[in-house]
């Protein structure tokens, strides 16, 4: 299978490392609380009422747009592909979603579906069909799954407690490894799916793994990465393992383009690797604490570190839900501004 022809966005063209205008920018959680107008959409549903509900969640997918951003990402849930294999989801206060039961020996991973029928994902391809419909073209559309690691961490019940998961793999290490492969194989079958039905780009989250030693990290991360994002997707890959230490082990992945954090420095890795692309790195906790102009500056650094070349303006981390709204603004409005006119529909 080879690689889709791609449309012309701003975002798409950073990737394939053509000379831009300006940098590309858009945001993790960009569709999420922090929005008043998210908010008054979900209105008193739960979390997994409103991200199943196609209409509501394509809504929402769409509300970052006023701001100006270069892509969208539709809005469901780490954890859906999970629920789509068998396995029942819960979000608990404080503590994030969490399985009912939880997956303890291999005879519970048995029952997981490796490749469920899209009819059990149905309102994701629902919300891109609408999604794609209301942009006309106009944008990207990127879509996510959870890395092995990750997901299998909630599958376990352990979620971001990385020493309860070496715990459950030191005690269970058969069925950790039944678990990630199942998990790969159906990353990669509900990434697929997403591609033929049109998504222009997927993000690979591995949220926990920057907690891993680094011969964690190369034992339980890295060959599922290298998996999914090398199985031909069609599209192009975004790694994201939040403020992994080991960025060399990122870039040997094969992912299109590698997401960094605050404890990163940009600039001096855009001159060791000029053929990368990278993604971030403004502080998200900036965005939540500080005022707009100081907002303002941070994402001026984080352009001028990214040398107009092969940069995708984004967070360290999701948009915060106490963030202000004039914050979120003024992180946009600054790359739009920093060179020229926007060029979103280029």
């Amino acid at each position: 299978m080879t690689r889709r022809t791609q449309p012309d966005h701003l975002l798409i063209r950073t990737i394939r490392g053509e000379m831009v205008q300006r940098p590309p920018v858009w945001a993790m959680r960009q569709a999420g609380r922090w929005d008043p107008e998210f908010n008054r959409l979900r209105g008193k549903l739960s979390f997994y009422e409103f991200s199943e509900n196609a209409e509501l969640s394509a809504q929402a997918s769409l509300l970052p747009v006023r701001f100006g951003v270069d892509a969208v990402i539709l809005f469901y849930d780490i954890t859906t592909l999970a629920v789509a294999m068998g396995l029942r989801f819960e979000l608990v206060r404080n503590r994030g979603p969490v399985p009912k039961p939880a997956i303890r020996n291999r005879e519970d991973v048995s029952r997981l579906t490796a490749e469920p029928d899209p009819n059990r994902f149905a309102h994701v391809l629902d919300i891109l069909g609408r999604v794609r419909k209301e942009l006309a073209g106009s944008l990207p559309i990127l879509v996510f799954a959870g890395a092995p690691f990750t997901l299998a961490s909630y599958c376990i019940a352990t979620g971001k407690d990385v020493a309860a998961t070496r715990r459950f793999i030191a005690e269970n290490p058969a069925a950790w490894e039944a678990l990630v492969e199942v998990l790969t194989r159906a990353t990669v079958h509900f990434l697929r799916t997403l591609a033929e039905a049109g998504a222009d780009a997927f993000q690979l989250f591995d949220s926990w793994a920057g907690k891993l030693t680094s011969e964690e990290f190369q034992r339980w991360a890295v060959p599922y990465h290298r998996a999914i994002v090398g199985s031909d997707l069609t599209i192009p890959s975004i790694l994201f393992v939040k403020e992994c230490p080991y960025v060399e082990a990122m870039l040997a992945s094969g992912a299109d383009v590698i997401s960094l954090g605050t404890g990163h420095d940009l600039a001096s890795l855009r001159q060791r690797h000029r053929d990368a692309t990278f993604q971030g790195n403004v502080s998200a906790e900036l965005l939540r604490r500080g005022t707009p102009e100081q907002v303002a500056e941070a994402t001026r650094r984080c352009i001028a570190a990214g040398g107009g070349h092969r940069h995708i303006v984004n967070l360290n981390h999701g948009v915060d839900r106490h963030t202000p709204v004039d914050n979120f603004a003024a992180f946009v409005q600054t790359v739009i501004n920093s060179r020229g006119p926007s060029t979103t529909a280029l």
